[in-house]
C-alpha cells in the first residue's frame, strides 16, 4: 500500500528532521509521496528544503517522490496523513510576541503568557481552514498538529471544525523521558513517565523503568541537581528541594515561567537588552541553517538543527504516524480529548496524556484525579485555554481581554488591556477576525 504525507509549513527549518524520520521508517511506514506546502513568503525556503530532501532520499536509496507546492488544495488530494507546523507571521511576529510583553514587565514567550495567546489568535483561524479542507479533500486523513500552542490548537480543531481525526504532539514529554533515562542511566525505551495535565503545563507523577517505580530516585537526582533537562530554547533553572518534596511531581521546563516567574523575567530582560529577543536569535540561527541546507554536498539532517530548540518534534510525529498505520497499540504521549481521563476537567477538553495508539487514534489511559497541589492551577489553565479558543474564533475583544486577564503570567487588569491593544495593533494583518 502506498502512503501520501502532506507537510503544511514545509519550508520550516524543522522539516529535514521529519523527512529523516519518514525515510528511516520506510520499511514499516511505506511512504511513497511527500508534498511540502507553504505560502508565497516561504517559497525560497520550501524549495531549498525540497532540494535537500531529495538529496537525503537519494542518499538513503528509498523510493519516495518529494515535491513542493504553494497550492494547498491540490496537495491535500489523496493524503493519508497531514502534518501541520506553521508560524503565521513568521519569526517577525514571534519577536513582537516577546518584545511587547517584556516592555511592560511581563514574560515574553512564544507559547506562554501574552505571546502564546497571540500566537493562538493568529494560528487557530488558519488551521481551522486547513481542517475544513482536509475534511473535504481527504476525510480519512489524520492531522498531526505540532503547531504551537499545540494543546489549544488541537482543542479548537477537534471541537470547532468538521474534521475529528486530529492529534496534537509536543517534544516536551519526549525530552523529559529521554532526559530522565539519562539521569537514571537507562535506555529511554525502558522509561515510562505517567503524565497528567495540559500541553506545556504537564507534570510527571510517576516514573517507571521496566515496570519498576523509580520516582523517588528521580526526585533525589533533581534535588541533588545532577543534571538539566531543559530543551535548547528554554534556559535551565534549578528546582528547590522544597518544591520537589512538597509537590511530589516532576515538572517540565515550561513550569519555570509559572513557579519561578520573577527569576525568569529578570533573566529574560537581561538577555533582551544584551542580545534581543529569542526570536531574533532564532532568525540568525535559521539563516545559518538554510545556508547549510543549500550546500549540495549536504545529504542528511545537519547536527546544527538540534540547536534550534524544538528538536525531536518530528520524531514524535513520525512515531505517531507509524503507530497509527501499523495499529501498534504502543504508548505515546499526545494531545487528545479528555473524555473522562481527568475527571476534574471538561469531557471535551484536550489534555496531554499517555495514550494507547491504535489505527483508530489515541485511547487515553485513565489517570485519576489531579494531584491536590496543582489541581487549581491546571483547572485555571484549562479555563484560560477555553477563553483563548473562544476569542480566536469569535474575534470578540471582550473574549480576548478575558483570556489575557486570567492568564497566570498576566493577571493585571490594566496591563492586560495595554498589552492586548498593542499586540492586536502589531499583528493586525494576521488577525482578520478582530478587524471586521
Amino acid at each position: 500500500m502506498s502512503l501520501k504525507v502532506v507537510i503544511i509549513g514545509g519550508g520550516s527549518s524543522y522539516t529535514p528532521e521529519i523527512l529523516e524520520g519518514l525515510i528511516q521508517r520506510q520499511p514499516t511506514f511505506p511512504v511513497s509521496e511527500i508534498v511540502l506546502v507553504d505560502v508565497e513568503e516561504g517559497r525560497e525556503k520550501v524549495e531549498t528544503i525540497c532540494q535537500l530532501g531529495n538529496r537525503m532520499i537519494e542518499e538513503a536509496k528509498v523510493n519516495i517522490k518529494l515535491t513542493w507546492t504553494l497550492d494547498r488544495r491540490s496537495a491535500l488530494q489523496g493524503a493519508d496523513f497531514v502534518s501541520t507546523q506553521i508560524r503565521v507571521g513568521g519569526l517577525a511576529a514571534r519577536a513582537q510576541d516577546e518584545r511587547i510583553p517584556l516592555k511592560h514587565g511581563l514574560i515574553g514567550q512564544e507559547t506562554n503568557g501574552a505571546g502564546g495567546i497571540m500566537k493562538a489568535f493568529r494560528t487557530i483561524p488558519v488551521l481551522m481552514e486547513v481542517a475544513e479542507e482536509v475534511n473535504e479533500l481527504c476525510p480519512d486523513a489524520w492531522m498531526i498538529n505540532f503547531t504551537n500552542p499545540a494543546g489549544m490548537v488541537t482543542e479548537a480543531l477537534l471541537n470547532h471544525s468538521a474534521h475529528k481525526k486530529v492529534i496534537g504532539v509536543c517534544n516536551i514529554p519526549f525530552n523529559m523521558r529521554h532526559s530522565t533515562a539519562e539521569l537514571l542511566q537507562v535506555p529511554p525505551e525502558d522509561v515510562l513517565i505517567r503524565f497528567i495535565g495540559l500541553n506545556h503545563f504537564v507534570f510527571g507523577d510517576r516514573v517507571y523503568v521496566d515496570g519498576k517505580d523509580r520516582t523517588e530516585d528521580v526526585f533525589q537526582k533533581l534535588i541533588q541537581k545532577e543534571f538539566d533537562y531543559s530543551p535548547a530554547n528554554i534556559m535551565p533553572l534549578d528546582w528547590s528541594e522544597t518544591f520537589i518534596k512538597s509537590t511530589k511531581l516532576l515538572p517540565n521546563p515550561y513550569h519555570q515561567y509559572y513557579f519561578q516567574s520573577e527569576t525568569v523575567l529578570e533573566k529574560d530582560l537581561k538577555a533582551y537588552e544584551e542580545n534581543g529577543t529569542r526570536a531574533e536569535i532564532v532568525q540568525e540561527l535559521e539563516a545559518s541553517l538554510f545556508e547549510l541546507y543549500k550546500q549540495e554536498s549536504l545529504r542528511e539532517k545537519p547536527e546544527e538543527l538540534e540547536k534550534r530548540g524544538g528538536a525531536f518534534y518530528s520524531q514524535v510525529a513520525c512515531s505517531l504516524m507509524d503507530s497509527i498505520y501499523n495499529n501498534k497499540e504502543d504508548i505515546q504521549t499526545v494531545n487528545t480529548w479528555n473524555h473522562g481521563t481527568i475527571p476534574e476537567l471538561p469531557y471535551d477538553a484536550v489534555i496531554e496524556a499517555n495514550c494507547v495508539i491504535t489505527k483508530n487514534g489515541p485511547k487515553p489511559i485513565t489517570i485519576g484525579k489531579i494531584p491536590a497541589p496543582m489541581r487549581g492551577m491546571i483547572q485555571n489553565m484549562k479555563a484560560m485555554e477555553e477563553l483563548v479558543i473562544k476569542a480566536s474564533i469569535s474575534g470578540d475583544y471582550e473574549d480576548a481581554y478575558n483570556a489575557f486577564l486570567v492568564n497566570p503570567l498576566i493577571q493585571d487588569e490594566k496591563k492586560a488591556k495595554v498589552v492586548l491593544d498593542e499586540l492586536i495593533e502589531a499583528h493586525k494583518d494576521y488577525l482578520p477576525q478582530f478587524n471586521r
